[in-house]
C-alpha cells in the first residue's frame, strides 16, 4: 500500500503537483509550527499484533525522511505493560546514525521512572518524556497510583535527567474530559501542569486523551494556563480525533499561541488504558491545513504521505486520514 501521491489513477495531475493547498497566511498565526511526531510510539503501542523491530526503525527513518524533526521514538515501559514496545532495547541501536543523517533531528522516549530513564540513558537517549494525569481514575488505570503519588515518582526523574542534560518532556493526560470522571476542571489541569513544569520539565503537553475537546475549551484552558504565568513557548497540544473535533481544536491552540503540535502519521494511535480515545490527530491532515494556512513546518507531505499508506500496508488496514487517503487513493 504505497504509492506517489503526486500522481491519481486519471490523467488529472495530483494536487500536489497542482500547488495545492492554495497557501493564504494568516497574519495572526504562528509562522512556523513544530510538529512533534508521535507515530511509532503512541500510534503504535494500542496495535495488538506486534510490529517488527526493522519496521518500526523504517518507520522512524522515513518519517525523518520527510522533514520531520521530532520523532518519538518508544517507550522504556516494563513490556508487561505496553507489549507493542518491549523491543525499545533493540530498536535504538537501529536508530543511532539517522541524526547524523538530518541534522537538528530529535528522537525522544518515554519514560516511565527511573528504572526506565536508566534504561533509556544506557541507550544514549537525547531527549526523554514523562506521563502524568490530571485526573485520579485514569492515573490509578495508567500508572497504578494516584495522581499525586504519580507527581512524585516523576520528579526524580525530571531531575536526573535534566542533570544529565537531557531534556524532558511532561505529558499531561486527560485535561479537557475523563470517561469515568466526565469534565475535567480547567484549574485542576493548571495545577498538575504547572508543578510538572516546575519540576523541571522542559515542555507541557497537553492531551485531550479521548478527544472530546471543542474549540472554546481549548481557548479557555490556555488562557487560563497564561494568567498562571506560562508563556505559550513551553506549551503543545496532542489531540485525539474522536468527535472529528481535532483540526479545529489545533486553530483554537494556534490562534492562542501555541506552536508545538503532536500528530500520528496516517492517524495511528489510542489509548490502551481508556478504550474510548481513538486514534490521533493524523500528521497528514495537520500538514494540509499548516500549509494551506502558509505556515512552515519542514515536513514533505507527497514523502510523509507516502510513508504513512507503507506503514498502513505493514498493518494491513487503511488509514483514518482523509488527506493521506485523497492523496494515495484506495492505496491508503
Amino acid at each position: 500500500m504505497s504509492g506517489d501521491p503526486r500522481t491519481t489513477r486519471t490523467s488529472e495531475p495530483g494536487v500536489l503537483a497542482l500547488g495545492l493547498p492554495d497557501p493564504v497566511p494568516d497574519p495572526s498565526l504562528p509562522a512556523r509550527v513544530r510538529i512533534h511526531e508521535v507515530g511509532p510510539r503512541d500510534g503504535l503501542q494500542n496495535e495488538s499484533a506486534l510490529v517488527p523491530v526493522e519496521v518500526k526503525a523504517e518507520f522512524v527513518a522515513r518519517l525523518a525522511g520527510a522533514g520531520l524533526r521530532t520523532v518519538e521514538a518508544t517507550s522504556f515501559v516494563h513490556p508487561k505493560w505496553v507489549p507493542q514496545l518491549a523491543d525499545a532495547e533493540d530498536l535504538m541501536p537501529r536508530l543511532a546514525g539517522l541524526t547524523g543523517h538530518h541534522p537538528g533531528l530529535r528522537l525522544p522516549v518515554l519514560v516511565p521512572n527511573e528504572r526506565g530513564l536508566d534504561r533509556a540513558l544506557a541507550h544514549h537517549a537525547t531527549d526523554v518524556a514523562v506521563f502524568a494525569s490530571a485526573t485520579e481514575t485514569f492515573a490509578r488505570r495508567n500508572l497504578n497510583r494516584s495522581a499525586d503519588e504519580a507527581m512524585a515518582m516523576f520528579d526524580p526523574v525530571v531531575a536526573r535527567a535534566t542533570a544529565a542534560g537531557v531534556p524532558v518532556r511532561g505529558y499531561l493526560s486527560m485535561c479537557f474530559g475523563d470517561p469515568w470522571e466526565g469534565p475535567v476542571p480547567a484549574a485542576q489541569v493548571i495545577g498538575f501542569g504547572v508543578r510538572l513544569l516546575e519540576m523541571g520539565c522542559a515542555e507541557l503537553s497537553l492531551g485531550d486523551t479521548i478527544g472530546t475537546a471543542t474549540p472554546g475549551q481549548v481557548t479557555a484552558l490556555l488562557a487560563g494556563f497564561a494568567r498562571a504565568g506560562v508563556p505559550m513557548a513551553r506549551l503543545a497540544v496532542h489531540f485525539h480525533d474522536t468527535y472529528g473535533q481535532a483540526l479545529a481544536n489545533t486553530l483554537a491552540a494556534l490562534r492562542s499561541g501555541v506552536t508545538v503540535v503532536d500528530a500520528s502519521a496516517g492517524g495511528l494511535g489510542g489509548c490502551p488504558y481508556a478504550k474510548s480515545a481513538t486514534g490521533n490527530l493524523a500528521t497528514e491532515d495537520l500538514v494540509w491545513m499548516l500549509h494551506g494556512l502558509g505556515i512552515e513546518t519542514g515536513v514533505d507531505l507527497a514523502a510523509l504521505a507516502a510513508t504513512s499508506g507503507w506503514m498502513a500496508g505493514q498493518l494491513g488496514r487503511p488509514s483514518p486520514s482523509r488527506t493521506l487517503r485523497a492523496l494515495l487513493g484506495g492505496s491508503a
